[in-house]
């Protein structure tokens, strides 16, 4: 690993398009946000598998529990090709999937009631501390959370570590398969039960939108600088928003509201907090 005096070297290069390859060209800082973004998605490819596996059982048909169990197979390769990257940066994976548990799942089903907040230690991203608890919940968060998913895998294609932006391309793929499933089922229930598809668009959409994190944060400018994001994370949460308004037009549902929790309500109006 190169010294911390190197830091603001290696930023040059990554400005450059340099791509990294090794632990051994990083600094102790480029290591650290690194190792943090990987955990997380790595946390929370495990966390979704697990909350989707009894989907598998409680599908409506036969083909669907297929496609069900493959997703479900996705999802835990998707963790095992991100926990292997962390291996071979030196983490103990099985140490840390041992440390935590992943079927964990809060009691409470209020919209957003986490708003940003973690419910436990891992790292997932904690949408998936919510349980899923209908057919529609399953295929909405398909649309909702797999697509924002997909919208921040956008960015990792084109991240300075180059063996997670290879990795990703193949999990990219998968998750947009993902969201055509749910997307085709969120129309069919649209069709047929307007009220519970709503219903679930007023659940997983809130809670799809607190994922992306806070505008212009100190955190997010720092990994643009070493290039491991390209957005701001509204940046992001915008084209999502914009996809989610086009389906909702499509399929005449309503967009729900959603109000960021750095924001509060005071008699003067909206101030940023």
């Amino acid at each position: 690993m190169l010294p911390s005096s190197s830091h603001a070297e290696l930023i040059e290069k990554i400005k450059g398009g340099y791509k990294l390859k090794s632990k051994d060209e990083m600094t102790p800082e480029y290591y650290e946000h690194l190792v943090n973004l990987l955990t997380q998605q790595a946390d929370s490819e495990l966390a979704g598998a697990i909350g989707y596996t009894p989907w598998i059982a409680k599908a409506p048909t036969v083909k669907e529990k297929l496609i069900v169990s493959n997703i479900v197979k996705d999802e835990v390769r998707h963790a095992k090709v991100i926990y292997d990257l962390l291996e071979e940066l030196g983490i103990d994976v099985d140490a840390h999937v041992a440390k935590h548990n992943f079927e964990f799942r809060i009691d409470d089903t209020a919209t957003d009631v986490l708003k940003s907040t973690r419910a436990a230690d891992d790292k997932r991203v904690n949408i998936f501390y919510y349980p899923i608890d209908t057919w529609a919940d399953f295929v909405m968060f398909q649309t909702c959370m797999d697509r924002g998913a997909g919208h921040q895998l956008e960015d990792v294609k084109l991240a300075s570590y180059e063996p997670w932006a290879e990795a990703i391309k193949g999990i990219f793929k998968e998750e947009m398969m993902h969201v055509h499933h749910g997307d085709m089922w969120v129309k069919t229930i649209a069709t047929e039960r307007h009220d519970e598809a709503q219903a679930a668009l007023e659940l997983w959409y809130p809670r799809t939108m607190n994922i992306f994190g806070r505008p212009n944060t100190t955190k997010n400018r720092i990994y643009q600088s070493l290039g491991l994001k390209h957005r701001d994370n509204d940046a992001v949460r915008t084209a999502f928003r914009q996809e989610i308004e086009e389906i909702a037009a499509e399929v005449h549902l309503t967009m729900p509201k959603w109000t960021p929790e750095w924001e509060k309500v005071e008699e003067d109006g909206v101030i940023a907090g």
